[in-house]
């Protein structure tokens, strides 16, 4: 039996460690001639307010540039990356523009010809992957002859790890997004996103892993300089290797178990032959949950319980709540922790995504987002409901409904929210390591 490769490099110098990886993982040598080629790099967040933490967040424009020169010296000519950033309004098209000019493919597609657009500006197709899962691809990452997946490697609040398979959500549509986030058993997030490479054209896989994050996507998890490259023509073996870096069996991961299954795959690594360094060597174990302490008091992130909070009840995020609402969930958060002044708050309970249950007696209940809106707004167990509709819900209806549940929140934490991710920033200034010449094109 055929054994796939992956490849772990060190990352050591610019283009020699990507070509390493390249050479020692095979990852091009399919690649067709004058190939029309897509690369999918990383930018799930971004903001014009300030300098964003991009390290373990975003693709680090040095390995962007180096696969564009590595095709180039193949004789590709026809390059095209190609992103689907979420913003906070879907007719956001100057925070994905913002995105790729201070990143530098400006200066890419002036350097190398090569060519970058935002997904949500061009056409996309629905693609049936079976089992039921039907959503809408970019079609130019479709008529592409070979797909470049550039992701960051990452610990995943809902799916434990962030890698190759997981990047190509960013290909889908919005709605496809949010019917990917659902709680049906054995049917879930994990389940459609392991489908999502399944008709992709030929891909090679490099996980970025100069920097890495710790109870990510975000910002707001914890980001470390990690120097390593993992490579393979094998999205799935590319993952199962990066998630054993981060410290994760494959059966700790259910969408790579599921896309095993799909492909009748073993996942004990006994199809897979990992050349370069090894993975015990390099492993870097990495958290990828928050913790949540709940008592008859209080359901609250575990720092917000020790600083003493009580009287409000933050159920933790379970997988239907989308990448909308993940956005302002950490807000709402720190909003209740810094209006907390000492005295209980009054019974409230805040409800997210499209599954929870309310609690019978709570005095006060926000619903945060349209579908849990629309999923309780006549429940008889509520008391009072204050309702936050929107889709994703404006940081002004917010802050209305913590003020209507009796928290006083700040009012400048939601009229300076894009200012939020230079918040978490500031536990990397001034640390070398953190180096923001990764994420420059000269």
């Amino acid at each position: 039996m055929s054994k796939s490769v992956v490849a772990i490099v060190r990352y050591e110098k610019s283009k020699d460690s990507l070509r390493k990886s390249v050479e020692l993982s095979h990852g091009l040598d399919h690649l067709p001639d004058r190939a029309k080629v897509f690369i999918k790099p990383n930018i799930v967040f971004w903001t014009k307010a300030v300098a964003f933490p991009k390290w373990g967040v975003i693709t680090t424009s040095r390995v962007v540039e180096d696969m564009i020169v590595i095709l180039k010296e193949r004789g590709i000519d026809d390059i095209t990356i190609g992103e689907g950033t979420v913003t906070m309004s879907p007719k956001d098209l100057a925070t994905p523009a913002h995105a790729f000019e201070t990143l530098g493919y400006g200066k890419l597609k002036h350097k190398y010809g090569i060519k970058y657009m935002n997904i949500f500006e061009r056409p996309f197709k629905k693609v049936d992957l079976g089992d039921g899962v039907e959503v809408r691809f970019n079609t130019d990452v479709l008529e592409s002859d070979f797909v470049v997946d550039l992701p960051v490697m990452k610990a995943h609040n809902q799916t434990v790890v962030s890698l190759g398979i997981k990047n190509l959500k960013g290909l889908i549509d919005i709605p496809s997004r949010k019917k990917c986030h659902n709680m049906t058993p054995g049917r879930d997030l994990h389940f459609w996103v392991s489908k999502l490479a399944d008709k992709m054209p030929p891909i090679f896989t490099l996980i970025d892993g100069i920097f890495t994050n710790e109870r990510g996507p975000g910002p707001d998890g914890k980001l470390h300089r990690t120097n390593l490259l993992v490579a393979s023509a094998d999205i799935l073996s590319a993952d199962l290797v990066g998630a054993g870096i981060l410290g994760y069996q494959p059966e700790q991961v259910p969408h790579l178990m599921h896309a095993a299954e799909h492909r009748s795959r073993p996942w004990d690594f006994s199809d897979i032959e990992v050349v370069g360094e090894r993975i015990e060597d390099v492993k870097r174990p990495h958290e990828y949950d928050f913790t949540y302490s709940e008592t008859d008091e209080v359901i609250l992130p575990t720092p917000l319980a020790k600083q003493g909070i009580k009287g409000v009840f933050y159920h933790k995020y379970d997988l239907s709540m989308c990448t909308y609402c993940s956005g302002v969930n950490g807000l709402m958060i720190s909003a209740i922790r810094f209006a907390w002044q000492g005295k209980p708050f009054d019974d409230v309970e805040i409800l997210t995504g499209k599954s929870m249950q309310p609690t019978p007696g709570k005095k006060k209940t926000i619903l945060m987002g349209k579908c849990i809106y629309q999923a309780h707004k006549d429940n008889p167990d509520i008391q009072e409901a204050i309702p936050i509709k929107g889709c994703p819900p404006k940081p002004e209806e917010m802050l209305k409904a913590l003020h209507k549940a009796g928290i006083e929140a700040d009012a400048g934490l939601f009229e300076n929210i894009d200012h939020l991710p230079g918040f978490y920033m500031g536990r990397y200034q001034d640390k070398p390591e953190f180096d923001e010449g990764f994420f420059r094109v000269e």
